[in-house]
C-alpha cells in the first residue's frame, strides 16, 4: 500500500481490509462519484487519507474518555468537506469509530445579526467569514452537547448555514446527531487561528482595506475578536491539521470553481440567484486574505500534520 506519510518512527497499525475490502473500494468510488470527483482521486485516498484516518484513529484510542476533537484547518477551496467526508467513512468502515463533521461555516451569525454588527461596528462586517461573524457561544453549546451525550441523551441539532441564500437555515432543517460521536471532525478556514500582533495590522493587505478600511477598524476589531472570543472555541481542539496552500493566487482560483459547482447545482432553484460573479468573488476573498496570509506564515510551527497542497490541488507532502 503506497502513502505519503513519513516513515520517521511512525507506527500506524494500517489495517489490511480482508473480506471488507470490495466494500471499501465501492464505498471510496460512490464518495467519488457524490462530490464529482475523477475516479483516479482513489489514490489519493490510498496515499493520504487512509494513513491520516489511522493517525486519527490512532489518537482516539490514546484518549481515555470522552470524544476526541480534529480541527481541520485549510483556505477557501482547499479540499477540507472532501476531505471529512472520505475520513467519516474510513473511520467507521476499518475502526468502527463513529465520527460527525462540524463546519465553523454553520456557526456564522445570521443576516440580520450582522447587518446589526455592520451598523454597530464596521460596514464590512456584513460579509459572513472572518472572526466576529460567527456566532461563538453557539458553537460552544454544541461542542457541550455533543460531548456531554450518553446512550440515552436527547439528539442534537447540528446548526447549518445556506450560502445560496447567506443566511442560516431555520431550525426545522438543522441536521440531527443521534449517537454521542468518538471522533468530531471540526474543520473551518479559521480554525484554529491566532490573533496578528498589533503592528501587523497598521499596513492594508489589499485595495479593500485600504479603501474601505483607512482607519483599521475592521480589522482591528477582527483581531480583538479573535484575541477574546475563539480561544474558547478553538481550545475544543485535541490535534490539529492544515492543508497549506501556495497562495492566495490559488484560494482565488480555487473559490471561483467553488461558486461555478454551485451554480451548477442550483440552476433550477430560487436560491441560486445569490451565486457570486467571479468579480465578487475576488471581492469576497479580499475579506480573508489577511488572515489567510497569517496562518500560512504561523500555522505550520504548531499544526500537528501538514498537507501540503501543489498549484493543482493535489497533496504532494506530509509532515508531522
Amino acid at each position: 500500500m503506497r502513502s505519503l506519510w513519513p516513515e520517521s518512527g511512525q507506527s500506524l497499525n494500517l489495517p489490511l481490509p480482508g473480506r471488507s475490502g470490495r466494500c471499501l473500494k465501492n464505498g471510496i468510488l460512490k464518495i467519488c462519484k457524490e462530490n464529482q470527483l475523477v475516479p483516479g482521486f482513489s489514490s489519493t485516498v490510498e496515499e493520504v487519507y487512509l494513513p491520516l484516518a489511522a493517525w486519527i484513529a490512532q489518537k482516539r484510542s490514546e484518549k481515555e474518555e470522552g470524544s476526541t476533537t480534529i480541527g481541520i484547518n485549510g483556505a477557501q477551496g482547499s479540499g477540507k468537506s472532501t476531505l471529512c467526508r472520505f475520513l467519516e467513512f474510513l473511520l467507521l468502515e476499518l475502526w468502527q469509530i463513529r465520527s460527525i463533521t462540524i463546519s465553523i461555516d454553520d456557526l456564522y451569525k445570521t443576516r440580520e445579526q450582522r447587518k446589526y454588527l455592520a451598523a454597530t461596528v464596521h460596514p464590512l462586517f456584513q460579509t459572513r467569514g472572518v472572526p466576529g461573524t460567527h456566532d461563538v457561544e453557539l458553537g460552544l453549546k454544541l461542542f457541550r452537547e455533543l460531548k456531554n451525550m450518553k446512550p440515552d441523551s436527547d439528539p442534537v441539532a447540528i446548526p447549518r448555514f445556506n450560502k445560496a441564500s447567506d443566511d442560516r437555515y431555520p431550525q426545522s432543517q438543522w441536521s440531527i446527531c443521534t449517537q454521542a460521536p468518538e471522533v468530531i471532525l471540526f474543520e473551518g478556514w479559521c480554525v484554529g487561528a491566532v490573533h496578528q500582533p498589533a503592528g501587523d495590522l497598521e499596513t492594508p493587505v489589499n485595495r479593500m482595506e485600504r479603501e474601505r478600511d483607512s482607519r483599521g477598524l475592521w480589522r482591528e476589531h477582527v483581531n480583538s475578536q479573535l484575541a477574546k472570543l475563539y480561544p474558547a472555541l478553538f481550545n475544543q481542539i485535541d490535534h490539529l491539521i492544515m492543508l497549506k496552500v501556495p497562495g492566495m493566487e490559488e484560494v482565488i482560483r480555487w473559490r471561483k470553481q467553488q461558486e461555478h459547482s454551485l451554480a451548477d447545482s442550483l440552476k433550477n432553484s430560487q436560491e441560486g440567484n445569490r451565486i457570486m460573479t467571479d468579480l465578487e468573488i475576488e471581492e469576497f476573498v479580499m475579506h480573508y486574505q489577511r488572515l489567510t496570509q497569517y496562518m500560512l506564515k504561523e500555522m505550520p510551527q504548531r499544526a500537528d500534520v501538514l498537507l501540503w497542497l501543489d498549484g493543482e490541488h493535489q497533496i504532494y507532502r506530509i509532515t508531522v
